[in-house]
């Protein structure tokens, strides 16, 4: 994240909505502050678009539904509203107000991430998202290589994490009962 003006002013979370969903490029929210979100590469949408793809066609009719990184999510315990690469909601969705655009009850979330984000991402940013009590499995993928980290919720509230490297590989997406072929996120995409 970086920070949208030097002085850093400080915003109600409802300034944040009121602004985000008037501006052409998205924010996220922390704190009191707004943080303008980079880009991404062809890469890190090529990795997220195929794992939405997958997704979609495996949860159809299972109750279970996939949202790409145009859907933010909020957390009231630590006030973060961000944009997940990939999130995925079991059962009825709860949605901050009428707008329906702000998840609170996420099962599952990806990010695709790159060497700036890559801290973030399974540090600060999986610290936070731990606090969604919906929560119950996580994935960073990289694109730069083929990697996945998978950190899953156990009954004493901790997480587990494994990684696999090999694109051949085939890894459980445990919460939703689904096997994933890691060749097919990472279709099309070479390192």
């Amino acid at each position: 994240m970086s920070a949208t003006n030097q002085k850093n002013p400080k915003y109600t979370p409802q300034e944040y909505l009121e602004l985000e969903r008037k501006a052409e490029h998205k924010s996220e929210y922390f704190k009191g502050e707004i943080f303008a979100m980079s880009g991404a590469t062809r890469q890190h949408n090529v990795i997220s678009g195929n794992l939405y793809a997958f997704l979609h066609q495996k949860l159809k009719s299972k109750g279970s539904r996939p949202y790409g990184s145009d859907l933010r999510v909020h957390i009231p315990h630590n006030s973060l509203y961000t944009y997940p690469d990939i999130s995925v909601v079991c059962g009825k969705e709860e949605f901050v107000d009428a707008q329906f655009d702000t998840l609170l009850n996420p099962t599952f979330i990806c990010e695709v991430h790159s060497p700036s984000t890559a801290d973030y991402d399974t540090g600060g940013k999986f610290t936070l998202y731990r606090s969604i009590e919906s929560l119950k499995e996580y994935w960073v993928l990289s694109s730069i290589e083929y990697r996945l980290q998978k950190f899953v919720r156990q009954p004493n509230n901790n997480w587990l994490m494994s990684e696999t490297v090999q694109v051949n590989d085939t890894v459980l997406l445990e919460t939703l009962s689904i096997e994933v072929p890691l060749k097919e996120i990472y279709l099309d995409v070479a390192f």
